[in-house]
């Protein structure tokens, strides 16, 4: 099978040696997903479902360059730095997932790579063959 190996403008990327995304066959991968913008600043410093939403507007987009797309998506790993932020982020993975309904699961970090990200996601999706 081969590879496809998706990049994204993450600084992060060639220092640490990943792609915020991988295809191999009918599985796409994409690597825990913060809430990054274009400019590289932080998204919603302070509102972790603007964060939310800023991940999954990721995700969607490197989706579509390995072929798919959020209704793909089989199962999202959510990762809080504040067990408080649980309802809201549920909240914004449901505005996005409400009608999908992947697997998901949350758990409290104690810190994240950057003070201002309150959340990062992983994101695994398989394509119909």
């Amino acid at each position: 099978m081969s590879r496809q190996n998706v990049s994204s403008a993450s600084p992060y990327e060639p220092t640490i040696g990943f792609s915020r995304a991988v295809r191999i066959g009918n599985t796409v991968a994409v690597s825990g997903t913060a809430p990054i913008g274009p400019d590289g600043k932080t998204v919603g410093v302070g509102d972790v479902g603007a964060q939310v939403a800023r991940c999954c507007a990721i995700a969607e987009e490197v989706l579509a360059v390995a072929g798919a797309g959020l209704a793909d998506v089989i199962r999202t790993r959510i990762f809080l730095v504040e067990a408080g932020d649980w309802e809201a982020a549920g909240r914004a993975h449901g505005a996005v997932f409400g009608n999908i309904r992947p697997a998901a699961t949350m758990v409290v970090v104690k810190a994240l790579l950057d003070p201002d990200w309150r959340v990062e996601i992983e994101f695994d999706a398989i394509l119909d063959d």
